[in-house]
């Protein structure tokens, strides 16, 4: 389970002879990747990521992107992000919600092209926020 769990998080290559090192000796993209071997471990349905990205380089934020496109085919993930690139890199559907109300959804093409909300059209657009 540990190896699957690993390889499935891009990571196992990485770590295989490093085992018995503490956690805290990983860069920061692999310490988020085995967050996520973690969670992966237990099988679930849904996978929830709050700002799975927002410490890392963007070498780092690149594999953790490419891991979640791979990741989603089995399991829905649910990202919640504030750098609209990455939402329109990533997601299938997207969600915009402000100050705890649901503004709009839908597919994420949609969103990031026709915005049928004003104030999701000027969110993407970076005119607030």
């Amino acid at each position: 389970m540990i190896e699957e769990s690993l390889n499935d998080a891009f990571l196992w290559d990485e770590v295989k002879d490093r085992m018995e090192e503490d956690a805290y000796s990983l860069s920061g993209g692999q310490q988020q990747r085995l967050c996520i071997a973690r969670a992966l471990a237990t099988k679930p349905s849904i996978l929830l990521m709050d700002e799975p990205t927002s410490a890392l380089d963007p070498i780092a934020t690149a594999k953790i992107e490419e891991l979640i496109q791979v990741i989603k085919e089995k399991v829905t993930v649910i990202i919640v992000t504030h750098s609209m690139s990455q939402a329109a890199r990533i997601s299938d559907q997207t969600a915009f919600l402000y100050l705890g109300e649901l503004i709009e959804a839908g597919p994420t093409k949609k969103i990031f092209s026709e915005p049928e909300q004003e104030l999701t059209g000027q969110y993407i657009t970076g005119r607030f926020g």
